[in-house]
């Protein structure tokens, strides 16, 4: 018996009643940040520091926005543009980020092109768009959708690469084929990669989302945020600014979740 409390003690067991205490501290620590923000934000606001609106002032206009339907209309816009880039840059960044890093020949004729392209800011590629899509919907996705795929093709090709080669020569040693391996070991040692290749491109794609709407535009919160900029409208900038960062944030949050159940094996501090 007391060889079985002590195991039931064992420091294994320690960090799955510990992690409920992290994820309560980490709550009570996202909290208080906002608090500080927010009173610093007053402070600089009473302060009257170039113009700069409260935190209460911004609520009424957001408020406003709400009543008349307008914030909803642009965050539904903008989000169909976010969503739609970047899904359809990580479907394509996944396989040719697999493809560059199990295939020397694939990635000697696709890496030049990744790279080069990855120099370039989106942004940059916004008049070419525009020449060659128009002025509709599709230049505005493309831009997003590069934005998302340059960061997780990128992330993809390195988790490929990083696997470790003890695994796969072990795998050979035990008689599993070039499919089996790649599916059964090269594919659960890169999804920590994949994951946050598509964090990092999900950030990516609402970064770009602003420029993207100066894409003769007629609704989203970059577009509302450039028509306040014309009237010196801070708060709606402002509304507009919190609400990119509260959508991007709910959308990191579920790609993290994500990440945490399909890399539970993984060791996390």
């Amino acid at each position: 018996m007391t060889e079985l409390t002590a195991l039931g003690k064992s420091p294994a067991a320690q960090p799955a009643r510990r992690a409920p205490r992290r994820s309560q501290r980490a709550i009570a620590l996202n909290l208080v940040a906002v608090v500080i923000g927010l009173v610093v934000w007053t402070l600089l606001a009473t302060l009257g520091v170039q113009g700069l609106p409260g935190p209460l002032e911004v609520a009424a206009k957001a408020g406003e926005l709400i009543a008349d339907g307008t914030l909803f209309t642009d965050a539904l816009a903008s989000l169909r543009r976010v969503l739609l880039g970047f899904l359809l840059g990580t479907l394509l960044a996944i396989p040719v980020g697999f493809l560059m890093g199990w295939y020397a020949t694939a990635r000697g004729l696709l890496e030049p092109y990744v790279q080069f392209f990855r120099t370039i800011p989106p942004l940059a590629i916004i008049p070419l768009a525009i020449v060659l899509m128009g002025i509709g919907e599709v230049p505005k996705v493309f831009v997003i959708f590069l934005a998302a795929f340059l960061s997780s093709v990128v992330s993809t090709f390195q988790g490929v690469v990083d696997v470790d080669k003890t695994l796969i020569n072990a795998a050979r040693v035990l008689g599993a084929s070039d499919g089996t391996i790649f599916l059964k070991v090269v594919v659960p040692a890169s999804t920590p990669f994949i994951l946050v290749g598509m964090r990092v491109g999900l950030g990516s794609a609402w970064g770009t989302l602003v420029a993207a709407e100066l894409i003769a535009a007629q609704e989203g919160l970059g577009f509302r945020m450039q028509q306040a900029q014309l009237y010196y409208d801070l708060s709606t900038i402002f509304v507009g600014l919190i609400a990119i960062g509260v959508l991007g944030l709910l959308m990191d949050r579920l790609l993290l979740l994500a990440e945490r159940r399909l890399t539970n094996w993984q060791e996390r501090r």
